[in-house]
């Protein structure tokens, strides 16, 4: 008598599951990835994964990776001129050495704490871009389902 076989657990929208994975720009610059070893622990729809990114791990079977081509509607957006905006040097730190390129964190009214970008630098002012880094760039996702619970 043949025994029937289970299938492999799939990921859903509400499992938890631990991934290894890799991010990286089309010229292959690497964004992102989890080292050897290392997995990437959590529930699906909790947050720690962009959603859109979450929708390609869904019904992927234990033990299986996938590559995805991210484009930027589905990835970090489009980056937005509004989201840049002139400072004065008076509102840094008297002695904070900038250079174009810097990330400096800044506090938000609600005490929590957003990445900008020094993106130009005169004698009064900071042109500080507050778009995600990766805004308007297409990426590779590649991510191994390690386990399901």
């Amino acid at each position: 008598m043949l025994e029937k076989s289970s299938p492999l657990a799939r990921v859903t929208e509400t499992s938890q599951i631990a991934i290894s994975y890799s991010m990286r720009l089309m010229d292959e610059t690497e964004i992102d990835k989890t080292e050897p070893g290392e997995l990437f622990e959590f529930t699906m729809g909790d947050g720690s994964l962009i959603p859109n990114l979450e929708s390609l791990l869904v019904g992927l079977e234990q033990g299986t990776s996938g590559k995805f081509f991210v484009p930027p509607e589905d990835g970090f957006g489009y980056p937005d001129p509004a989201n840049v905006y002139d400072l004065d040097k008076t509102e840094f730190p008297e002695g904070m050495a900038l250079k174009l390129g810097d990330v400096v964190g800044f506090d938000t009214p609600t005490g929590e704490q957003i990445p900008g970008t020094v993106v130009g630098i005169n004698d009064a002012k900071i042109k500080v871009d507050f778009n995600h880094p990766l805004a308007g760039e297409t990426f590779i996702f590649e991510a191994t389902i390690e386990k399901i619970n």
